[in-house]
């Protein structure tokens, strides 16, 4: 027996873009668009094409060029929204025109001011004047759950008279609760006796934080369309959320006899890519997709992961398109994630250097928030298995500036001599680096450079961390001073005395 399909409605594109700050052009949301087609949303709707005419030309752009999904376009019962919206969604294979009208008493009285009757009967007369251009109409009793029952019943059951294929119930202020929502969708689907011809959908949003709630009370009392979007964006504080829904259904096949058809592996890369064009970060704690959505630091659970990824995560992160869970060395770190991390990084120490590196690691995870594989390559180096400095700095100059092609003179000792070369570069560290070069007879390619202050006032301290590629290994290094351009020489220096003592050179 083949489980009950839940519709997955995609309004990112639409819902999502009404977030603040959220404004996407035409082009971003033609690319969020093949995105949505290949993580296999069932329908895209595209926008609002009255709003203006950009996003008009969006959602045209998204109907002539998206091929799979449905795509659906946005309009008040009003003559010209549903003309419009036509004109937009028409180059669609599959086209879809939304239809909606506020139905609760405080809507119809203050921001529509009609009474009942006026409100069933424009909302048939929408219906029916957007069937007059495609056969797939969806008709939202806008601010459904403030609605009176009796009252959403006898509209919704117009509507569907009407010619509407799928009807959408919208918590628009985010007002239920999932039992009190469940108990609406439920009596819609005892009370309206038409129901069957019609797919039975919702739409959550998310100001008490219940969206992705209620539409599971929702799914789990009869409705079979899911209005949802990417990272949960949307009005105030936002919608339903996709990927927690669709993850939802897919972990909990105990709960739900019910399925999608989406990709989930899509799903990271759906919200990276919506967050970089929106501009809109994901919070760290994000269920699904958030930075630390598969990332540990407690000792319990990373010893818990390393003997059985289970005890911890529900999820396997390739589910959703993350590579592998993260182990965060910090603080409250025990010794076995410490133990696992060094040996990755290649170390093989025994008890004594472990228990030596261990407490080297407590005292400077007290000290910042993550311990980096860099840090713990030096705690080894630097206090477990002290290296021997073959080149030493003795002396640096430098010469740069506006329309001064950038210099520098290292003098290093080595063996008690002193080695003097002179490089040019295109800026003071890439000269200072060429020089070192020179010197050592060893070519480093710099694969990354970070600073950071260890001290502050206005003398601050500057520690910087490279990581060097040469001789077919890459190493790490580290140096601080309150120069920066003498840091970053030692931490050069630094790596190259480190790839010397390991191949013996």
């Amino acid at each position: 027996m083949s489980k009950d399909k839940v519709i997955i409605f995609d309004t990112t594109l639409r819902d999502g873009e009404q977030s603040p700050g959220a404004s996407l052009t035409a082009d971003g949301k033609l690319e969020i668009a093949h995105q949505l087609a290949r993580l296999k949303a069932d329908i895209i709707e595209a926008g609002f094409p009255v709003s203006s005419k950009g996003d008009f030309d969006a959602v045209k752009a998204v109907a002539k060029n998206i091929k799979g999904p449905v795509i659906c376009g946005l309009a008040r019962c009003v003559k010209n929204d549903i003309d419009v919206a036509y004109g937009a969604v028409r180059y669609a294979k599959k086209p879809r025109i939304h239809v909606f009208l506020a139905t609760s008493k405080i809507h119809m009285k203050y921001k529509l001011k009609k009474a009942e009757d006026e409100i069933v009967r424009l909302a048939v007369w929408g219906v029916k004047y957007a069937r007059k251009y495609v056969d797939d109409i969806e008709f939202s009793p806008e601010d459904a759950s403030r609605t009176e029952r009796e009252f959403l019943y006898r509209v919704v059951e117009a509507a569907i008279d009407a010619g509407a294929k799928t009807v959408n119930i919208p918590d628009t202020v985010g007002y239920a609760i999932p039992s009190e929502f469940g108990s609406l969708i439920r009596g819609i689907r005892e009370n309206v006796p038409n129901i069957d011809k019609c797919v039975l959908s919702v739409h959550c949003h998310n100001d008490l934080g219940l969206g992705v709630s209620n539409s599971i009370a929702a799914m789990q009392n009869g409705a079979r369309q899911i209005e949802c979007t990417i990272n949960g964006l949307g009005e105030r504080a936002g919608n339903a959320s996709l990927e927690e829904i669709v993850m939802a259904v897919k972990t909990r096949k105990d709960i739900f006899d019910l399925d999608t058809r989406i990709k989930t592996q899509e799903l990271y890369k759906a919200s990276q890519l919506v967050s970089r064009l929106t501009g809109i970060i994901v919070q760290p704690n994000k269920a699904i997709v958030g930075a630390n959505a598969f990332s540990h630091e407690a000792g319990i659970h990373q010893d818990g992961i390393l003997k059985r990824r289970a005890t911890y995560e529900i999820l396997k992160p390739s589910d959703v398109g993350v590579d592998k869970s993260r182990l965060v060395l910090g603080k409250h770190s025990g010794r076995h994630a410490f133990k696992d991390r060094l040996k990755k990084l290649g170390f093989r120490l025994n008890e004594k250097e472990i228990n030596q590196a261990f407490g080297e690691f407590k005292i400077l995870a007290d000290k910042k928030k993550e311990v980096f594989d860099e840090d713990l390559a030096a705690i080894v180096e630097d206090h477990v298995r002290t290296i021997t400095e073959r080149y030493h700095l003795e002396c640096l100059q430098i010469s740069s500036g506006t329309n001064v092609i950038p210099s520098a003179t290292i003098e290093l000792r080595f063996k008690n001599k002193k080695l003097k070369r002179v490089s040019t570069g295109d800026g003071p560290v890439d000269a200072c680096y060429k020089a070192i070069d020179k010197v050592t007879g060893i070519k480093g390619k710099l694969v990354s450079y970070a600073i950071r202050a260890i001290t502050g006032g206005r003398d601050a301290q500057g520690e910087v961390s490279v990581r060097v590629r040469a001789k077919g290994r890459e190493i790490t290094g580290r140096g601080s001073s309150t120069d920066i351009i003498e840091a970053s020489a030692k931490a050069y220096l630094n790596a190259i005395n480190r790839l010397i003592y390991k191949i013996g050179i």
